[in-house]
């Protein structure tokens, strides 16, 4: 049981305000593993504050010394992989082996990425007679999601500590214990008192509290698109900066010359990445009519190889949801899948044999779905594939970009020219080609719903900073 009473502020472990606790709840087991502050808006003024007051000797400490802070943290998380890919698997629910790889070991790397970014940026630059720099924004609120709760930490904070910027993070209430493990590196290290403060609680508590403060200077959030919406209404008044990476719904579209076992293979993996609870993931197969049943045939036997079970074990490829309400809004839309005619083709909203602890989801593999169902234009979370067919490469393009979301996609050809060329055609912020790998120094973000701005890279950086032009 990891048991916390005090936010971060300050450079300080301090008592919250409030009196209430959140309990963070196991995926797996679900009993209580934890629990955390749920924190003020007094608490949230105390840590604005503190971050008002830090900001100016931070945003003109020299960026080598920024840099040095930053891999000395990075060094400090990778000292904590372990503890990291235990408290995942515990409270996400991710497999700890492939926990270690990805939930700790990609923050290590973001957090190591803006350690060089940072004493390679190009800050100002002379154009003509005038002086033009890139300064620090200001005061920066975090608020981070579940699914990925320490990445997405780092993928914000990293980048904001590498402009100048000072911070307010507001962590998941219901994957939070990762963020505590951070706070006590940056408690150990050289960073200044004020420059990173953390106030955990609710969305519309504590969340609310930093979108709408006038001393906040930038919203940096991810999470749903409905609650990115209400962050940009309340930072609207006072005209701050705002960055959402929101909800998807991507596209995978292969082609008719492309290596069908290898592509629909790898599009069966990429979206039940995670358990399907990844905002990029691929979850919408596109496949030409006349290939439609080999397909099938490929994705079946692929999604029915997934062994689900418990995140400690060393035999489960996919573990539970997140939580009991994930787990049945997900049945929920299983079920929704049958009922507005979708080929359930192998799982369904039954839970899997054997597995009544824990919120634990059958594998879900729809044939024959039209674009229009439910299952096709609204973001699961969950692992659910829906097969899609279409009838030549224009109506391919076209049904990827009949929903409102952009923000990831993938395409599959014997010829990458034209697989790019496609890829040319989608209306989201990135395109895997033929399975190509992730990559941290690329820009991050979507289109249309799925938000606005860039996160990773030296992209990710441009976000935490104002533009000056200075005449000569």
């Amino acid at each position: 049981m990891k048991e916390y009473d005090k936010h971060y502020i300050n450079g300080e472990w301090v008592a919250s305000t409030g009196s209430d606790t959140i309990e963070v709840i196991s995926a797996s087991t679900e009993e209580v593993i934890g629990r955390v502050p749920a924190g003020s808006a007094g608490d949230v003024d105390k840590a604005v504050a503190a971050a008002k007051a830090a900001f100016d000797s931070w945003s003109t400490t020299p960026v080598e010394e920024r840099a040095a802070i930053i891999q000395s943290l990075s060094d400090g998380l990778a000292a904590k992989m372990n503890d990291i890919a235990e408290s995942i698997a515990g409270e996400v629910g991710m497999p700890i082996k492939m926990a270690a790889q990805i939930q700790a070991g990609l923050p290590i790397g973001v957090m190591g990425s803006y350690a060089k970014i940072a004493t390679e940026f190009q800050f100002e630059e002379e154009l003509g007679n005038s002086l033009v720099v890139k300064e620090a924004i200001g005061v920066v609120g975090c608020i981070t999601p579940w699914n990925f709760p320490l990445h997405q930490i780092v993928a914000k904070v990293a980048p904001a500590l590498a402009a100048g910027c000072t911070i307010v993070l507001k962590p998941t209430e219901v994957a939070p214990l990762t963020s505590f493990i951070l706070a006590d590196i940056i408690d150990g290290s050289e960073l200044p008192k004020g420059v990173f403060n953390m106030v955990n609680g609710t969305g519309p508590v504590v969340g609310e509290a930093i979108a709408s403060h006038p001393d906040v200077d930038m919203v940096s959030f991810t999470g749903s698109t409905r609650a990115g919406k209400r962050v940009s209404e309340l930072a609207a008044q006072s005209v701050k900066r705002v960055a959402l990476e929101l909800g998807g719904k991507s596209a995978n579209i292969i082609l008719d010359d492309a290596d069908f076992g290898k592509a629909v293979k790898a599009g069966v993996n990429n979206s039940y990445f995670n358990c399907g609870q990844t905002c990029s993931a691929h979850t919408r197969m596109l496949v030409p009519r006349s290939k439609h049943e080999e397909a099938v045939a490929i994705a079946k036997e692929a999604a029915e190889g997934f062994q689900v079970g418990d995140p400690f074990g060393k035999e489960a490829h996919l573990g539970p949801l997140i939580s009991e309400v994930q787990r049945d809004r997900v049945q929920n839309y299983i079920q929704k899948g049958i009922d507005e005619g979708a080929q359930l083709v192998t799982g369904g909203p039954e839970t899997p044999e054997g597995l009544d602890k824990g919120y634990y989801v059958r594998p879900t593999v729809f044939a024959n779905v039209k674009n229009d169902m439910t299952i096709a234009q609204e973001e699961i979370f969950g692992p659910v594939l829906s097969i899609i067919p279409y009838e030549d490469e224009d109506d391919a393009v076209r049904i990827a970009n009949d929903s409102i979301y952009g923000l990831a996609g993938g395409v599959w050809s014997g010829d990458a020219d034209r697989a790019k060329r496609v890829a040319r055609r989608m209306r989201t912020g990135q395109v895997d080609i033929n399975g190509g790998a992730y990559n941290m120094m690329a820009p991050f973000g979507g289109y249309k719903q799925s938000g606005n701005g860039r996160e990773l890279g030296k992209f990710g950086l441009d976000e935490f900073l104002n533009i000056k032009s200075m005449q000569l």
